[in-house]
């Protein structure tokens, strides 16, 4: 083993019930960490990036019992809540901050709250020796967001395991949304744009909690209610079918023809990779990360289609095109699967966070 190091976290990442892609990074790259280094876990448990005054006390208990000297990552949802309890210590803790998502960049937020966040973000990476993004453009967002220096936030992107390839249907009307339903990931944006396509062979499943914004899924669900039927056919075209994981996402995967991801900001988009590794394209929009993620077969072809976030038309416009042009699905489909054998693993990520703990 390696020097130790500590890993700041907010609790709860391990609960099924509760998957993101921030929870699935951190463990992954914890577990190929502990490979070679001993880790010491600090969990904080607290509705982040508020957390209480009780969470406050701990983290900062924590900290301070640290000795000179400690290497301590942070996961930023937690570290750039708290500037104030990083600030005194940052004179003698190698502190690294990782950011999934910059604090602000959350969907429904008021301008006063989305500029404190900003704030408390940028102090906190202005005191940090250290800060790691999980993709170039999201580097680029903190550098301009918080006036670091240009190059200075390390990359660190996602990995993705190895899976089958999906089978794919002929007309390729199987379409899948895996994301929490939330106003940032944008499913009423989907879910509009299917509006139009009403007269086409298509089902859209959605998987993704339903708990994060109660008010959102009932719209959505609202919206997908007003979609008729296939012709001939029974019950609704749009599935809501909250969470899965394991076995269950993926015969999900398997099933699916075309990914949609219809975000309005994603630092990098995890679930992009993952039906890339099996061969299945992806409709996403270009924000941020996703782009990075999607990147192209080996001949540069794209294994899919980038549009603007927010704009239903131009999704419906993609999304028709997909279920009525055989070619085009010919083509997608065939840079999905040589892109599907460029993609990184989570060795990879482990290796380029190692290299910023040691630095």
């Amino acid at each position: 083993m390696t020097e130790a190091f500590h890993v700041v976290l907010p609790g709860g990442i391990d609960d099924p019930a509760a998957p993101s892609g921030g929870n699935t990074y951190d463990r992954r790259v914890l577990t190929g960490l502990a490979a070679t280094r001993d880790v010491h876990e600090i969990a904080v448990q607290a509705t982040w990036p508020h957390p209480s005054a009780a969470a406050r006390s701990a983290l900062a208990r924590a900290l301070a019992g640290l000795p000179d000297g400690t290497t301590v990552l942070l996961d930023g949802l937690v570290g750039c809540a708290v500037p104030d309890l990083l600030e005194p210590e940052a004179g003698r803790l190698q502190l690294v901050v990782l950011v999934h998502l910059p604090l602000g960049d959350e969907t429904g937020l008021s301008p006063a709250e989305a500029a404190d966040l900003t704030a408390r973000e940028r102090r906190a990476l202005h005191a940090a020796a250290a800060a790691v993004a999980t993709s170039a453009g999201a580097a680029r967002r903190l550098e301009t967001l918080h006036d670091l220096p240009a190059g200075s936030v390390h990359v660190a992107p996602p990995g993705v395991d190895a899976a089958p390839l999906a089978e794919g249907s002929p007309g390729g009307g199987h379409l899948l949304c895996v994301a929490a339903v939330t106003p940032r990931k944008a499913q009423d944006v989907l879910v509009t744009a299917l509006q139009s396509l009403s007269g086409l062979p298509w089902t859209c499943t959605l998987v993704g909690a339903l708990d994060r914004a109660p008010d959102f899924t009932g719209h959505v669900q609202e919206l997908a209610a007003a979609i008729p039927a296939l012709a001939g056919g029974e019950g609704g075209r749009v599935h809501l079918v909250g969470t899965r994981t394991g076995e269950a996402l993926a015969e999900t995967y398997a099933g699916a023809d075309l990914l949609v991801l219809p975000s309005l900001a994603e630092t990098y988009g995890m679930v992009v990779t993952e039906a890339l590794a099996r061969g299945v394209p992806v409709l996403g929009t270009r924000v941020e990360g996703v782009p990075e993620a999607l990147g192209t077969a080996a001949d540069g072809t794209l294994p899919g289609m980038l549009v603007p976030p927010g704009d239903p038309e131009a999704l419906a416009t993609a999304l028709r095109r997909w279920l009525t042009e055989p070619e085009l699905r010919q083509q997608w489909r065939a840079a999905a699967r040589s892109r599907r054998d460029g993609l990184r693993g989570w060795d990879e990520t482990t290796r380029r966070l190692s290299e910023v703990l040691d630095a």
